[in-house]
């Protein structure tokens, strides 16, 4: 299944590159909403269907709490670090690390906060924590637990990458993939700013 999804993102980078016009873009995104809230709406069904799953969830309700707020400490750290590291303040680190990988919104915030310069930088950083999400799900359900793969998701477990967490872990994991995904999804726009004007 991973090597699907890597061909599968290697054929489209290669079909926009090479066949499609720029001008195809909007028309591309309105088509990735669509399929998006389908495979949400075939997910919720799943879930519909396993009715004990609630009760799951009910006797984990910490977890729905716990699990964001793991993600907004490890990124936090990430970004801290990553500025150490890059020579950047520690403020830039943190806001970028805070777009969860919401990389449309937080490029645009970090563009308007500080340059576009970056706010590039944060577009990428995004791209690539959804990227590699998508490639390391697999992997930290099956070696580690189903709630550790919901983390590098961020903001996207409630949508993008909601399919790959639901497809490697339970229904379970799913929920809480998609609680955790509205409850970043719903800070970035207060954190990002936040984090910057430190």
């Amino acid at each position: 299944m991973i090597w699907m999804l890597i061909g599968a993102i290697a054929a489209g980078i290669g079909v926009g590159y090479v066949a499609l016009p720029p001008e195809a873009g909007g028309l591309i995104g309105e088509l990735t909403l669509w399929a998006l809230n389908f495979l949400i709406l075939m997910i919720g069904i799943e879930v519909g269907q396993n009715l004990s799953v609630f009760k799951e969830i009910r006797k984990h309700g910490t977890m729905l709490v716990a699990i964001p707020l793991g993600i907004i400490a490890g990124s936090a750290l990430g970004g801290f670090v990553s500025s150490l590291m890059f020579g950047q303040p520690a403020s830039t680190g943190l806001a970028i690390a805070a777009g969860y990988g919401w990389y449309s919104l937080s490029g645009i915030l970090l563009t308007t906060l500080d340059s576009a310069q970056t706010g590039a930088v944060a577009f990428m950083t995004n791209i690539f924590r959804e990227l590699m999400t998508i490639i390391s799900v697999p992997f930290l359900a099956k070696y580690l637990n189903h709630y550790s793969a919901i983390a590098p998701a961020g903001a996207t477990a409630m949508d993008s990458t909601l399919p790959v967490i639901s497809r490697y872990t339970d229904p379970e994991a799913a929920i809480m993939a998609f609680f955790s995904g509205v409850v970043l999804s719903a800070l970035v726009p207060v954190l990002v700013p936040f984090f910057y004007g430190l």
